[in-house]
């Protein structure tokens, strides 16, 4: 890994703190921060340049580390490992569904905090760039919208212009021929017929003639049947 990661740690055992930020020196990485509390978390978050964010489940404050992790998930892009001794399987439900970048267990050994690094920055680097692709502007009453990829039921070829359906009801226009757009689009879009493209997430039900999504009943030709392969994969 090229150039030091800014790391902040959430910790509230010393011991442990100052040993995992003594490692994490030694890799080259520079410690911005290592606080014991949710409070003093989130004040280096919002004043310190921050790419990775260690902490503890339980930590010393009212609020836990899960509850670090979601105001990470709602005020900031960065990526964080939980460190944790506690194997209490409710607890690691709760922390699992904040989607962490992993997770170090305590005690822990330098080869494992290095790959928890390398592995969570890389993660959230793809994750970034996967992001950014699923991404489109288009113009519709002089604005340009910005469309979530990840949104669009379906997309349906009307003469010169495709209409791109969206999951809330709405609907853009896109001047392109299916194509021509279906190579810029992320591949859970698969094309079901000569009019047709869909984003397979959505896919409720489906028969050899046709797809549903949501209430939409879209049209499966011959010449795509292997759709449904995509689709039971």
């Amino acid at each position: 890994m090229r150039g030091h990661i800014n790391i902040l740690i959430v910790e509230d055992n010393v011991i442990i703190a100052d040993d995992l930020q003594y490692t994490i020196e030694s890799l080259g990485h520079v410690v911005v921060g290592n606080v014991i509390s949710y409070n003093d978390a989130c004040i280096a978050l919002q004043n310190k340049k921050v790419d990775l964010v260690f902490i503890d489940i339980q930590i010393a404050s009212k609020e836990t580390g899960i509850d670090l992790a979601e105001f990470i998930n709602e005020n900031h892009i960065i990526p964080f490992v939980f460190l944790t001794s506690n194997s209490d399987t409710d607890t690691i439900e709760l922390a699992s569904k904040t989607k962490p970048s992993g997770y170090l267990v305590k005690p822990f050994h330098q080869n494992n905090l290095k790959a928890a690094i390398e592995i969570a920055i890389s993660n959230h680097k793809s994750k970034q760039l996967e992001e950014a692709q699923d991404i489109i502007f288009v113009k519709k009453n002089n604005f340009q919208h910005k469309i979530i990829l990840n949104n669009v039921l379906f997309i349906k070829s009307d003469n010169i212009y495709l209409e791109l359906h969206c999951e809330d009801g709405s609907m853009f226009l896109q001047r392109a021929t299916l194509k021509s757009f279906l190579p810029q689009l992320p591949n859970y879009f698969k094309r079901c017929h000569k009019s047709y493209i869909v984003n397979i997430k959505y896919i409720t039900a489906f028969n050899k003639k046709a797809l549903m999504l949501n209430d939409e009943s879209i049209p499966v030709s011959n010449q795509y049947i292997e759709i449904l392969d995509a689709i039971t994969s």
